[in-house]
Order: C-alpha cells, then structure tokens, then sequence
C-alpha cells in the first residue's frame, strides 16, 4: 500500500451510494480497506464493474449468523475504523454496533452514514439525496427561476455525504493518536449538503443574496456568469466575475457589452454572441485565456480533454476510464486503485491475516457464515 494512509485499517460494512465512496476515498489515499459482503446468491451482480468500489479487497459475511458476527467482531480488534451506512438501529440489531465493536478495540473509530442522521425526527425515515439537500436548503438555488431542478446526487450523496463522512474518520482517527480513545462519527448527509451552503448564508447576512432563485451573481443572474449554447448545439461555461477578466472576455470576443447594464440584456447579447460559432472554434479563441472560459463538457468528453489528459485526472482501472485518486501528495503519492472485487474474493486471505486461523476459517465456510467466490476474470483482483 502506498499514500498517506498507509497502514490504516479499515472495515467497510456493504452499503450504497455515499458509503461505498466513503471507502474508496479512504482506499484512494492508501488505507487497507476491506469490504464486508453480504453472501450474495450465484447469479448476482456482481461490483467489477463499479468504480466505486475500486482498490479494496472484499470478505464475506452473513451477520445474521452469530458465528459470522463474532468474526466481525474479532476483525475490530485489528482495525482502526468501521465505516457502515445503515438505517439507524439496524447495526445494533445485527450486534455490530458501536458498544460491542468498541468494547472489543477502545480506539476503535466508527462511523455512520446515514440521511438524516442517527437521532432527530427523521432519523427512522427514507429519503434519497434529493430529500436531503431540499431540507439542507441547497436545493433552493439550483435550477431556472420558475423552479428548483434536480442537479444530480453529487452535492448530497458524495460531497455532502461521502466525503464528510471520510474527513470525519481521518479526523477521529488522528485525535485517537493522541487520546487512544475512539469514538463514533455521525456523517448525516442533510448536516453535510447544509455544510456546503455556508459561503450562501454568508451572502445572506451581509445582504448579498436574494431567496429570489436566478436573480444572483452566481445562480444565473449575471450574464458574465452563465452558460450559452454554440453554433453546433453545444454549451461554453463564462466565469469572468471580475473587471478585468471581463474586460479580457470583451476584448477577445471584439465586442463591448456594459458589465453594469441590465443582466437579460447582456445575456441576450453573448447569447447571439456565442451561437454565430461552434464550440470548438470558442475553444480555440478562448481556452487558455484569463477569459474565464471553458467548453461543458459530458462525462465521457472530460477524459479526452488535452489539459485533464495533461495532469492525469482520470485513469483506466479495470478497463474502466475513471478519476483518478486526489488530492495530490508530493512525498507519499496513492497508487493506481485495482478494479473492484468479486464479493467473498479475499474472505481466506483476510480473515488469514487478520488473526483467524487456517481451521476456523474452513468452520466459518462450511457453516454458512462466511463464503468465498473466486475473483472475476475482467479484473486482477485487489492484492
């Protein structure tokens, strides 16, 4: 293992979404991840192909079997952390919890990803990314004046639920380095998507935002900072906020258009503007400029892009064109993640060493709590 968290030991309970990110982050950046599977039926899709599961090895268990639950148990005496994104009450039902997990490792950390957090009156209720970031009020501002849009569940699930959830961990794991204690970090997905939107209640206070969607600077109420079809049905993004970017744009575009002047109709303008070229030939006249220009790229587009090529953002895992692990370190850099793994593809070789012996492992799989499945042939596996 290589990168900053090398030598961090980790238990991933199998969930979705923000959890399974969670656990690549922490993957990403070096720790010894290993996943605990359910014991998935012949025939189940399997997560090779999911790059979010990428970098960990995986064991199998059926914590509904107590013998499955004692291992689990017996694996927290070795691990730092436990990360799991269960309904809440669930992991105490199951006997995996924080107390039994905890009593077993002091220093033990142990972390909860839910939606609307562990207590509160919404704890014991569903709800999905769009649920969270409507009541976190970031929802509100995304969208057209007439009404909210849903942006996709990158600001809940994975900003403001993942990636909290990872910066907890690493957090609680540093003081328990200090204290030798651990303790249980509560990532609720509402907490972090409200967390994100404190630069916006900043604006409020100091009278800098209107409630009134699209009529702001930075939510599609200027029209220097905006998004404008091209000639061949394209999009570019403008950012240029300030004078002398804007003025840069102007100069570059051989146009005037009064910064000041009423937003519709200098949007009405680069709208004209910006249709009479494609985008490609925007890019040409403007990429690389202090324009504060770049063409809306998809998915797909952004892992051919020259400068995302240049810096190495995205990389082949597995067959599979992804991002590539960041930040960035200059002394203890991650390596390049393995494909995901078959569930049950390493519950041998982890449980071996981890402190379960050779016999007790053969019990564990002839028994039924633990199972095994021979790693997938698309990929390499994750040793």
């Amino acid at each position: 293992m290589s990168g900053p968290l090398a030598g961090v030991r980790v238990l991933e309970l199998q969930g979705m979404g923000p959890l399974p990110f969670a656990g690549m982050l922490l993957s990403d950046l070096g720790a010894d991840v290993v996943r605990i599977d359910r014991l998935a039926p012949r025939g189940e899709a399997l997560l090779e192909h999911e790059p979010v599961g990428r970098g960990r090895r995986s064991v199998a268990l059926d914590l509904k079997n107590p013998d499955a639950v004692e291992t689990f148990l017996r694996l927290c005496e070795s691990a730092d952390a436990v990360i799991e994104g269960f309904r809440p009450g669930v992991a105490e039902r199951l006997g995996i919890g924080p107390e039994p997990c905890r009593a077993r490792n002091p220093r033990l950390v142990y972390g909860r990803m839910t939606g609307w957090g562990q207590d509160g009156p919404l704890a014991q209720t569903a709800g999905h990314d769009i649920n969270y970031i409507a009541l976190a009020g970031a929802l509100h501002g995304i969208g057209t004046p007439e009404r909210p849009v849903p942006p996709g569940n990158i600001v809940g699930d994975f900003a403001g639920g993942g990636m909290l959830l990872a910066l907890g961990v690493v957090s609680a794991l540093l003081e328990a380095r200090s204290s030798g204690q651990g303790q249980v970090v509560d990532a609720a997905i509402v907490d972090g998507a409200a967390l994100l939107t404190t630069a916006i209640h900043e604006l409020i206070a100091s009278g800098e935002w209107s409630e009134k969607r699209g009529s702001n600077v930075l939510d599609g109420g200027a029209g220097h900072y905006d998004v404008y079809e091209t000639a061949d049905h394209q999009f570019v993004a403008i950012g240029a906020l300030e004078s002398r970017f804007y003025n840069d744009l102007c100069d570059r575009l051989g146009v005037e258009v009064d910064r000041t002047a009423d937003a519709a109709a200098t949007r009405s303008r680069f709208a004209e503007l910006f249709a009479t070229r494609t985008r490609q030939e925007w890019c040409d006249l403007l990429e690389g400029t202090d324009a504060c220009f770049a063409p809306v790229l998809s998915p797909t587009e952004a892992t051919r892009h020259p400068a995302n090529r240049a810096r190495n953002v995205f990389v082949e895992v597995g067959g599979i064109v992804q991002p590539a692990p960041a930040p960035r370190f200059s002394r203890t850099p991650p390596r390049t993640p393995a494909p995901a793994a078959t569930p049950g593809a390493h519950t041998r070789e982890v449980l071996g060493e981890w402190g379960v012996d050779a016999v007790e492992i053969d019990d564990l799989l002839a028994g039924g709590a633990a199972g095994e499945r021979p790693q997938s042939s698309v990929n390499e596996g994750n040793n």
